[in-house]
């Protein structure tokens, strides 16, 4: 609209429809379009503080990974998880059995196997019991009982919320690994990590919001349904970080650009694509797309600073066992994890590879166990030591533990209904025990902790009611705890201090 000075006066951003699109067409011709990119970037910023109706499903904000207020007061503001693929032994790590030690050997009682228990590789009615050879300890103030295989994490035992009783009925790994990272045991559902981003967005602007490394490869049994966004928008799925060699890759430019030259090729392919994407604004992975070309622009100046762990300390760097060949590799990737939240990461996702102690469970425990230990303790001294650890929620957990009856001479088989997870950080009260599994360790007896009420209880410690966080997908209000009463059991009143 003119002035009569010469000068262009744009009109309001609530001004109508036809304001908006006369606005965008002068917009669009001046400049080649990148007036109108830098009032997008304005107008997004102008609705990073939208409050959504928490009556209703989250709507999408224009920048979906805007950060988004919580439903109440968080104890947490972002995670680290902790995964233990394969299946630990709970029985040889945090759950104490004297029972199954004074009868070791001997048969399983009838009522257990009457009972209907189903297991994968091994008859209940046909196999002996087989009692841990790790010497439990008890450790801290609380004389919470931790195996000797984690020394360095048992100086922490009074930070430890630890969870006896968790428990599910899968017991194949597929079916039990979904379940675990997403609350379903069908594939094509939203990981844990992102229905936390579509919740609460990022709270950086150069880096993923949602990150994830593994010290074992990218196989069928860790596959993208672990970190992805399933029928979320595209932009929630996690970002993979390589934990060997250069973590990021290409991302140094293979053409020499200016920044500036870069900056406005950027802008300019991303005026394309919003173009591209308005008339097909029912396919998520466009508006993915857009955006993770924007965050890999950004990234080029942020990431190098990340993972450059050279600017740390010889005693930090200790302190995570990069020095030593059994803890280098996943060391590195908790120390990464610490400097990743540290700049504003909301969902860190570690897993740890391979726990299936089929053949003999104590050596692949012990082998396994050598690898983390001190890299979890050199984290969580870390995140102490530089005022993150009340606002970092650590979880540590697997897919199912392991009998307490052998398979084979040394091996465990897959056991969901009893196992257990521990929780660090985020207001916790450690040095406590939940729940119980039976004398022997086969069910969760006291206390029950299904996955959905873990998933549940995390979100909690973020502000999230995992009733409210939903989504209308297929006629159904989908959510991470499932669409029936599922995630009842919050554990948050007896996690927290207060």
């Amino acid at each position: 609209m003119g002035t009569g000075s010469g000068d262009v006066m744009i009109v309001g951003p609530y001004d109508g429809e036809e304001g908006a699109q006369s606005r965008r067409k002068f917009l669009e011709k001046s400049a080649l379009g990148f007036g109108a990119m830098a009032l997008k970037v304005l107008l997004e910023r102008e609705c990073l503080g939208q409050e959504r109706n928490a009556n209703q499903s989250p709507g999408l904000p224009i920048y979906p990974l805007a950060p988004k207020p919580p439903h109440f007061p968080a104890r947490a503001q972002r995670v680290i998880l902790i995964f233990l693929q394969g299946g630990p032994s709970h029985v040889d790590t945090f759950d104490p059995k004297p029972e199954l030690t004074r009868l070791d050997g001997q048969p399983l009682p009838a009522s257990f196997h009457s009972s209907g228990l189903n297991l994968q590789f091994v008859k209940a009615s046909e196999t002996r019991l087989m009692a841990s050879r790790l010497p439990f300890k008890r450790r801290g103030q609380s004389g919470l009982e931790i195996s000797g295989i984690f020394e360095e994490l048992s100086h922490f035992a009074d930070d430890l919320a630890i969870i006896r009783s968790c428990y599910h009925d899968t017991f194949i790994h597929g079916p039990a690994l979904n379940l675990l990272y997403t609350g379903s045991i069908l594939v094509g559902h939203p990981s844990v990590g992102a229905w936390v981003l579509y919740g609460l967005g990022c709270e950086s602007d150069n880096l993923p919001a949602y990150i994830v490394m593994t010290d074992g490869t990218f196989g069928a049994r860790l596959t993208k349904n672990s970190y992805g966004a399933g029928f979320l928008p595209a932009v929630y799925q996690g970002t993979v970080i390589q934990a060997d060699g250069t973590p990021i890759i290409n991302l140094s430019p293979a053409l020499r650009f200016a920044r500036n030259e870069q900056r406005m090729l950027v802008d300019q392919v991303n005026l394309w694509n919003e173009r591209h994407a308005d008339i097909r604004q029912d396919d998520s992975r466009l508006s993915a797309r857009i955006a993770n070309y924007e965050l890999a622009f950004r990234m080029q100046v942020a990431a190098p600073e990340l993972i450059d762990i050279s600017t740390e300390s010889e005693a930090t760097r200790r302190m995570y066992g990069l020095d030593e060949e059994a803890t280098a590799k996943f060391g590195r990737m908790c120390l990464l994890s610490r400097r990743m939240v540290e700049r504003g990461v909301r969902f860190v996702q570690l897993t740890s590879t391979d726990w299936d102690g089929h053949a003999d469970c104590e050596q692949n425990h012990l082998r396994n166990a050598r690898g983390i230990d001190k890299p979890i303790a050199g984290l969580l001294a870390d995140l102490k030591q530089r005022g993150l650890f009340e606002s970092t929620l650590i979880v540590f957990t697997g897919e199912f533990g392991r009998t307490p009856v052998m398979q084979g001479k040394l091996g465990r088989d897959h056991n969901p209904y009893g196992f257990t997870s521990w929780m660090a950080g985020g207001d916790i009260k450690g040095g406590k025990v939940i729940g119980a599994t039976d004398e022997f360790g086969f069910r969760a007896v006291e206390d029950k902790v299904h996955v959905h009420d873990l998933h549940a209880t995390m979100l909690s410690l973020l502000g999230l009611d995992h009733r409210k966080l939903n989504v209308l997908f297929h006629g159904l209000e989908r959510r991470l705890t499932g669409v029936g009463d599922d995630g009842s059991n919050d554990l948050t009143p007896r996690l927290t201090r207060a």
